[in-house]
């Protein structure tokens, strides 16, 4: 029988209490801002593999994301047995879609269901953009529910950093805090939460529309339970569309999934990413 925990509804009510806060807020204003639907060559997704980037959404535009990871790991057998399953295509996946909607310039909210009936809610807020401050800002708030957001509530809370170099791709950071991370586990609520530092770098290659992609989310406090996430690829931009193949030790694309990491170490998984901008 599944461990739930007496609390966790309330990480998720005070995560909600927080959103409504932020889009809310008084200070959201766009009269002074450049047009959102303008191609930014340094940052042209809402994520890197997993984590987020500060790339804003158009107010009352669309961008939809489907995120797939096989899980056969690549080094399960013989090198023979990777070809024989196609490249472990063959086997089950995590697959993730992803609804982005602009609720207003500079707010973002997104719906996040995988197949493992889990769904993320999350809202994104622009707090400042690179050229008026050194750097672009955006705060995380987000909630996530299993068994299609019915049970084992975390809450997540954070901010996303980046500095975009002249069409040439952009880094980032992104310290993000989660409650209930691990609402299996029979433990005390402050034994159950973490804090992660997230980093990654999507470097253009040349004047094409190709990038290279990496990024890591090391546990820097709190719960310690498997491996720290890490993820590389390569994309392919085309009009509206991205298409990224991804390697990556685990398999999880929401801030709860992503926090606890991979399960074994010197496990890797092939995957992609393709999402697709309605504006």
């Amino acid at each position: 029988m599944r461990h739930r925990s007496r609390g966790s509804r309330l990480p998720a009510a005070g995560v909600v209490l927080l959103f409504a806060c932020a889009i809310l807020h008084p200070r959201v204003t766009a009269a002074q801002d450049p047009d959102d639907r303008e191609l930014n060559l340094a940052e042209p997704d809402f994520t890197l593999s997993a984590l987020p980037t500060t790339l804003r959404l158009p107010a009352r535009a669309f961008g939809f994301r489907l995120t797939h990871r096989f899980s056969r790991p690549i080094a399960l057998g013989t090198a023979g047995d990777f070809f024989a399953d196609f490249f472990g295509m063959d086997g089950a996946a995590r697959i993730g879609l992803e609804l982005r909607y602009g609720l207003r310039p500079g707010t973002q909210v997104v719906a996040h269901r995988t197949n493992d009936r889990s769904i993320q809610l999350l809202g994104q807020q622009h707090i400042a953009r690179q050229g008026t401050a050194p750097v672009s800002v955006h705060a995380l708030l987000a909630v996530e529910g299993a068994n299609n957001f019915s049970e084992e509530f975390s809450g997540a809370i954070g901010a996303v950093v980046s500095r975009a170099f002249a069409g040439r791709g952009a880094i980032y950071l992104q310290p993000v805090f989660v409650v209930n991370v691990n609402p299996d586990a029979p433990v005390p609520a402050r034994e159950n939460r973490t804090a992660v530092l997230g980093v990654g770098a999507r470097v253009r290659l040349g004047e094409s529309a190709v990038y290279v992609v990496a990024e890591a989310a090391p546990q820097v406090a709190g719960f310690d339970e498997g491996v720290d996430h890490v993820s590389v690829g390569i994309e392919r931009r085309a009009g509206g569309h991205m298409f990224q193949l991804t390697v990556s030790n685990a398999l999880g694309t929401t801030l709860r999934q992503i926090a606890r990491g991979g399960a074994n170490q010197g496990d890797w998984y092939i995957g992609f990413n393709l999402s697709r901008k309605f504006y």
